[in-house]
Order: C-alpha cells, then sequence, then structure tokens
C-alpha cells in the first residue's frame, strides 16, 4: 500500500515533513500548494514534485490519501476542515487552531468524514518520551512528583514578530507532554513578558506552574529572549521526577555544530520527532488503523491549558481548569 500526500503550505517546517515523507516506504509526496507561488515551485522542485496552482486543485486531485496542514495558525481549521470533507487523511501541524471551538470543528467533520485528523504533537513520537510514559504507567517511577520542561532558544526580533508569541507557539508543546505524561492539571499559575529591542510587543518569555490532579506540579517555562550555552544547557528539556525514580530528555544531547534557519545550533533531536510523528501517521495510524499517540481530544486540553495560562497571565492570579 503506497500512502499519496499532499503538503497544504510549503514553509520551513515543509523541510522536516517532506524528509519524513521521504522516510517512509509506503508513502510518496505526490505534491503541495502554497499560497506563495515561487515558494510552491521552489519547493515542488526541491521535492521532485507536483506544485497545485490552488487548494482546490490539490484537494481534488483523487490520488492524494492524505493532507498535510503546514499553513500558518489562523488557516488551520479551514484548511482541515476543506481536507477531511475532500475524503483525505489530515496530519495538522501545531497549535491546532486558535480556540476550543475550532478544534471542536475540526473533530466534528472528521467525525463526519470517517478520516483521521492527528495533531502534530511531536515531542510524544520520541523514544524518550515514550519511555517515559511506559515507566509511569509500570510504577517503575512511584509517584509524579514533578515535571520540568524548560525552552531557551533565541529568535530575533524580525522572526519573533511573525510568531503568535511564545505562549502560543512554544508552551502548546510544553501542554500536550504535561498532559500526556502527567495527566489533566487543575489549575494555572502564569507570568510573561518582553525582552527584546522594542520592536516586537509579544511576549518573549513566559513561566507557569500547573497543579495536576495526582498534586505533582509541572513547571514550564518558553524563551525567545535568549539561547541557554551553559553546561547541561535548558535549550529544550524534559525532567519527570517520581518518587522512586525520573527522566530527563535534552535537545543538548543532539547538537550540529551548525546555523540551522534561526537557531544558533541545530538541534536534531527536533527533526527526528517530526520524522517519528510522519512515519507514525503513515505506517501505524493510517496503514495499520492505530490510534495516534495524541488526538484532537488532546489538543483541546493543550489549548485549555494555553487559554488557563493567557487569562493568568492578563488577571495575575491561579485560574482552574
Amino acid at each position: 500500500m503506497i500512502t499519496r500526500v499532499g503538503f497544504y503550505g510549503a514553509g520551513d517546517i515543509a523541510d522536516l515533513h517532506a524528509a519524513g515523507v521521504q522516510g517512509c516506504e509506503g508513502a510518496d509526496l505526490v505534491g503541495l500548494f502554497d499560497i506563495d507561488k515561487k515558494k510552491s515551485q521552489e519547493k515542488s522542485l526541491q521535492y521532485n514534485c507536483k506544485a497545485f496552482d490552488s487548494a482546490e486543485s490539490l484537494l481534488a486531485d483523487p490520488s492524494i490519501d492524505a493532507v498535510f496542514v503546514l499553513t500558518p495558525l489562523e488557516d488551520h481549521c479551514e484548511c482541515a476542515v476543506s481536507a477531511l470533507r475532500a475524503g483525505k487523511h489530515v496530519l495538522l501541524e501545531k497549535p491546532v487552531s486558535s480556540n476550543i471551538n475550532e478544534i471542536e470543528e475540526i473533530k466534528a467533520v472528521a467525525n463526519e468524514s470517517g478520516k483521521l485528523c492527528v495533531p502534530v504533537h511531536n515531542y510524544l513520537y520520541e523514544d524518550s518520551v515514550i519511555r517515559t510514559r511506559e515507566l509511569l504507567d509500570s510504577g517503575k517511577l512511584g509517584d509524579l512528583v514533578a515535571i520540568y520542561i524548560f525552552y531557551n532558544i533565541h529568535h530575533p526580533e524580525e522572526v519573533a514578530q511573525r510568531y503568535p508569541g511564545v505562549i502560543r507557539q512554544i508552551l502548546t508543546h510544553h501542554a500536550y507532554i504535561t498532559s500526556f505524561l502527567g495527566g489533566k492539571p487543575r489549575k494555572a499559575m502564569a507570568m510573561a513578558s518582553t525582552i527584546n529591542d522594542g520592536t516586537v510587543a509579544k511576549e518573549n518569555l513566559a513561566m507557569a506552574i500547573l497543579e495536576l490532579e495526582g498534586g505533582a506540579l509541572a513547571h514550564l517555562q518558553a524563551s525567545f529572549a535568549a539561547d541557554d550555552h551553559a553546561a547541561d544547557n535548558w535549550t529544550f528539556k524534559i525532567k519527570l521526577i517520581g518518587t522512586t525514580g525520573s527522566t530527563r530528555f535534552s535537545h543538548a544531547d543532539w547538537v550540529q555544530n551548525q546555523k540551522a534557519v534561526v537557531h544558533s545550533h541545530t538541534y536534531s533531536a527536533y527533526h527526528y520527532s517530526i520524522l517519528n510523528t510522519v512515519r507514525y501517521f503513515i505506517e501505524e495510524c493510517i496503514e495499520r488503523d492505530r490510534a495516534p499517540l495524541s488526538n484532537l481530544d488532546d489538543a483541546i486540553t493543550a489549548q485549555k491549558i494555553i487559554e488557563a495560562i493567557e487569562v493568568s497571565v492578563r488577571e495575575g492570579k491561579a485560574i482552574g481548569l
């Protein structure tokens, strides 16, 4: 069986998704559409696939089985709904959408169409995160005490201004990881600020503490303001402490000494998490009918966490979930 894939959007993240498709023996990247015609042509040549002249022509192609929605956040809902109604499975980049109502709409359309719609909650497909979950479920780590998720990667102001801010752009990762490992939170308390040259008004530094159902605490932090090049740095780290054990995953364990598009170094772990997500979506979800590790209900939970963090920042108090 060959799963034929089309890309709806061809920004920088498309390079990693293309590598993921090319790494699946049972998948073929048929073509792509991007509103930027020049980018469409360049990426289609790079990936050796067709450049569709419209979203409608991409979705109308009967040979395409699955569509990867890789557009900006504000277009996710419309693009995902259109692809599902066209009878395509959908892999949907995070954040899934701008609000809970839109995610619920996507979920309803997916149920009606009988097609998969899987969020790109890519860190859950990391072997170390899967192993952490297995250790928790087995009881070998004891009772969960704390989860720490830190992110410190500098983004120049001209890049940061393209994003919605670190709460939605980065803490969304923290939110789905926390709920995957620790369960749904009961309460959130957060603060945020902006530290740059004055050209960007969006927050580029945020911290939150979540109280989880079992009493454990999750400590979340995200920053575009500066890199952390200290030993055992917090570039991106997931640390979990239980009463009888602990685990750690770090980007700093997988570094290439070359500048990436934005980052000062190439952190290989992120690339592989996307490849793993793509491979699982195609080889396990589509081909073997297995459930994804994270679904749209989990995306709703993550969005509730993000919205609670935003309210806590504005009101300066803990917010119940």
